[in-house]
């Protein structure tokens, strides 16, 4: 049983094709140890056990009929608490919202269950996801499991932290300027932003100026092609996706001779932690061992920081100001303070950020006719302090201030928000902090399964998923 919650999505759903695990027993494992670590870690807002138990015997009885299996098939898996759950609470990581439980399932949770997993949780995220770290008034404190007294990042930090201390091999969360990759980094896992409608997302408020999108956290790279591809496919309530292809890899083969890849070692960080620096280097060298050209990029590209700043809290601004009068005052201060900085912005500051969002979308195009990927940082260090104050704090990088978090922590994920393109956080390595780093690859519209092979690289040379976090 203690082996059962390190076992990957892929083994465990070939072990039960075989026979040779229970999907109860499987299930069982997996809520001892979300018990047991909820304490210490807090990664779920609720656990939906019996409802989980229920599902879990009948995929087993499922497996005994030989009925037909789909990909995920009595596997445990947990959702983000921004996904509505037919019968589970949903609550958004809000006071806003305590108590809701949905009558319908978001089209992903449909798509889950019907690929044949249970899903037995809903993790932590900030109010709203609003930010790039998981806590708030509402629950707390969702911690690191490499190290507690750090944060696990955000806004999708439960699903990281869960999937990196062996609380289910599978999470979903979502990723608005960083929030499934910046929590991947912080915990050691890899993470998916998809490409613009791969995976359907019903959530977003604003179907057509949407920068979100919905995406896998695993500790393998075999595991998140396995949920990318038991997902996909287009849904109408989600315009991007009904032209988005199927996902397919257009490279294959152990080689890379051929492969275009560009460096950028800083956006709109002053400031790069020296290991981050240093394993994000040996996965570049790893890759031209391997047969890719890799080179720095020469362009002085304009990540119009402060454009995608007019577009994320104007629009936060807009989202909130319904719950200020009677939910003020259980809010997240970070929340508020991002609403009454939107505020000030006016059309005219609107109009030309999102004017700026083309000028960037075309620059970072053009790279990928020189480039057949884009290799960063993921962030600028390993994980922040678990109290660290997001709306005005300072993020020290080697001993020098970097700026607020967008700039000085994560200004490497937001960019790729804003142009649509598919990027892939990937464990780099461990600093000597102990705490994971991680590295960043970016491709071009739909070539996320090839960002995926490329990964599988890496971790074939530097493997990861043998590592698991002390447990406390």
């Amino acid at each position: 049983m203690s082996e059962l919650p390190w076992l990957t999505a892929a083994q465990a759903v070939a072990m039960i094709r075989r026979k040779t695990l229970s999907p109860v027993e499987y299930l069982d494992a997996i809520l001892a140890r979300a018990e047991a670590q909820a304490e210490r870690l807090n990664p779920f807002a609720c656990v939906a056990a019996d409802r989980a138990r229920a599902e879990a015997r009948a995929a087993e009885q499922a497996v005994m009929d030989g009925a037909p299996l789909g990909p995920l098939h009595g596997l445990p898996v947990h959702v983000k608490d921004l996904f509505r759950t037919e019968g589970i609470a949903t609550e958004y990581g809000s006071a806003v919202h305590a108590g809701h439980v949905p009558v319908a399932d978001d089209v992903l949770v449909t798509r889950l269950r019907a690929a044949g997993a249970v899903v037995f949780a809903k993790s932590h995220t900030p109010e709203f996801g609003h930010k790039g770290q998981t806590d708030g008034p509402h629950f707390g404190t969702t911690r690191n499991p490499w190290n507690t007294d750090r944060y696990a990042g955000g806004s999708s930090g439960g699903a990281a932290c869960a999937v990196a201390a062996g609380i289910g091999p599978l999470g979903l969360g979502t990723d608005g300027a960083g929030s499934i990759r910046i929590p991947a980094a912080a915990c050691g896992t890899v993470g998916l932003k998809p490409s613009p409608g791969l995976l359907p997302y019903e959530e977003a408020v604003d179907a057509f100026f949407n920068y979100a999108a919905a995406g896998p956290l695993s500790r393998s790279v075999e595991d998140s092609a396995l949920m990318l591809t038991a997902l996909a496919g287009p849904d109408p309530m989600d315009p991007w996706s009904l032209a988005a292809p199927r996902p397919r890899a257009t490279r294959t083969g152990a080689t890379l001779h051929g492969l275009r890849i560009g460096y950028i070692q800083t956006f709109h960080n002053r400031h790069l932690s020296q290991e981050v620096a240093a394993n994000t280097r040996a996965v570049l060298d790893l890759l031209a061992e391997r047969g890719a050209h890799v080179e720095a990029v020469p362009d002085d590209i304009d990540w119009i920081e402060y454009e995608g700043r007019v577009i994320y809290q104007a629009n936060i601004a807009i989202a909130g100001a319904p719950h200020l009068a009677a939910f003020g005052d259980r809010m997240d201060p970070v929340y508020l303070g991002f609403m009454e900085r939107g505020r000030a912005f006016d059309v005219t500051d609107y109009r030309k950020a999102q004017m700026a969002r083309t000028r960037l979308y075309r620059a970072v195009q053009s790279l990928f006719d020189r480039y057949d990927v884009i290799v960063t940082p993921t962030v600028t260090r390993t994980a922040l302090p678990a109290g660290f104050e997001a709306l005005n704090g300072q993020v020290v990088v080697d001993g020098k201030e970097n700026g607020l978090t967008r700039e000085g922590m994560s200004p490497y994920c937001y960019p790729f928000n804003l142009t649509g393109n598919p990027a892939l956080a990937v464990p780099s390595g461990f600093a000597t902090d102990g705490l994971p780093t991680s590295v960043q690859f970016v491709g071009p519209w739909y070539a996320d399964l090839d960002l995926l092979g490329l990964a599988a690289h890496v971790e074939e040379a530097r493997p990861w998923a043998d590592r698991t976090p002390p447990e406390g």
